[in-house]
């Protein structure tokens, strides 16, 4: 009986220790995992106590760091000795900053960091030992696939899938020799292969480039591949698939994406001089502010003001071709200056005999005034014969692709 009840008693112990083993288990599975280490700005933002804050119109260095305990003494040595890598007094009103202090009862400041732009920073060392250097952000390319109908508008096409309008000015940019935007059907399609940045995976930071496209325009295919011509300095032009350079030597309009208000004509009843004449010019309507373009390689003849043309540049482009553009609210160019195709001369306004805000692009030919969209203008050159071989290589797997991927209808 002494025997069995020694028994009993040994294994309710060694029940007792099992169900503590048990229990011991499930509360160490019921632990926290361990809070990750995030890092951001190459620092653990956890170690300090974080200052984020916007750049207000009037604020400067000095009063910023003056908010958080830094003495104008420190603010100038910090100035100082970071100058050749930051410039205090060129930051912006709405770009971010912050400020890590260390987590004591001092809250003393140690770094200040400038957010340049979504990828670019400046951290400034503050602390005991000052320093400065310049960073990026971690940026992936993802490379994207696109299709699209045209509605009522390019943009309204983008928007539909969702895309970003950097992807409108993109294709208009790389067609705008081609195809005329203002003269969209609809029913026009468009298909890319395009590649985007993103700041640690997932923020958008930007189209990086587009890789190849095809524009259908009037049942018409436009294709289009981004292709390095010259590998040493990294150049790269857009060309068709018989390797034709789609650059021509005019851009078709002086601004991005805008609207033709009123075409060149031999009469025309003025708006404000209330009467009938030549408008020997072509109007885009544009907010006021939109950049105005020079529309080939040339220098600037003329940069001034007249009653009638109010803010205006001139440009002579070669012995053959000038063009003119009227009415900015701002002029960007000087006398004499020499302009690349693309470059800002100035930006749409309504100065002048204007009732509204728009660029009256005015166009020569040997000293007389034409219609620009009349002229059989000059191109670029097609790729050199010696390296046809090489492009046509590089652009059929794109072309298979492209041809592959499904048009999108109405």
């Amino acid at each position: 009986m002494k025997k069995f009840s020694f028994l009993f008693l040994l294994l309710l112990v060694f029940a007792g220790c099992k169900e503590d083993t048990k229990e011991q288990a499930v509360a160490e599975t019921k632990k926290p995992a361990p809070k990750p280490v995030v890092k951001e700005y190459g620092f653990v933002l956890d170690d300090f106590d974080v200052v984020v804050d916007t750049i207000e119109r009037g604020d400067n260095f000095g009063y910023i760091l003056d908010r958080h305990g830094v003495d104008r003494g420190k603010v100038f040595e910090i100035s100082e000795k970071v100058k050749d890598t930051f410039n205090p007094a060129r930051i912006t009103a709405g770009k971010k900053f912050l400020i890590l202090k260390a987590k004591d009862s001092a809250k003393t400041p140690l770094h200040f960091i400038y957010q340049n732009d979504k990828i670019n920073y400046t951290v400034l060392n503050i602390g005991d030992s000052i320093s400065a250097f310049k960073a990026k952000k971690p940026v992936s390319v993802k490379r994207r696939e696109v299709s699209g109908v045209v509605t009522s508008s390019l943009s309204e096409a983008m928007q539909a899938q969702g895309l970003s309008n950097l992807l409108v000015y993109q294709l208009s940019d790389i067609y705008q020799w081609s195809i005329d935007f203002f003269k969209l059907q609809k029913g026009d399609q468009f298909k890319m292969i395009y590649h985007e940045k993103y700041i640690d995976d997932t923020i958008f930071a930007g189209v990086e480039r587009v890789e190849a496209a095809v524009f259908k325009h009037s049942d018409r295919p436009f294709y289009a591949f981004n292709y390095e011509t010259d590998t040493i300095t990294g150049q790269a032009s857009f060309y068709d698939e018989e390797a034709k350079a789609l650059q021509s030597f005019f851009l078709k309009a002086p601004l991005n994406y805008s609207r033709i208000s009123s075409r060149y004509q031999r009469r025309r009843f003025h708006p404000v001089q209330k009467r009938w004449k030549a408008h020997l010019g072509t109007d885009y309507a544009a907010p006021t502010g939109t950049p105005i373009k020079t529309t080939a390689d040339g220098v600037v003849i003329a940069s001034s003001y007249t009653s009638g043309n109010g803010n205006y540049v001139k440009v002579r482009h070669n012995g053959k071709y000038t063009t003119q553009y009227l009415h900015m609210s701002k002029r960007n160019v000087r006398n004499g200056q020499t302009v690349k195709q693309g470059d800002v001369i100035g930006f749409v306004g309504s100065t002048g005999l204007a009732t509204g805000p728009h660029v009256c692009y005015r166009f020569w030919v040997n000293g007389k005034q034409v219609d620009p969209y009349r002229q059989n203008l000059p191109t670029a050159k097609k790729i050199e014969d010696a390296k046809k071989d090489d492009y046509y290589a590089f652009i059929e797997p794109l072309k298979t692709e492209l041809d592959s991927i499904p048009y999108k209808n109405i």
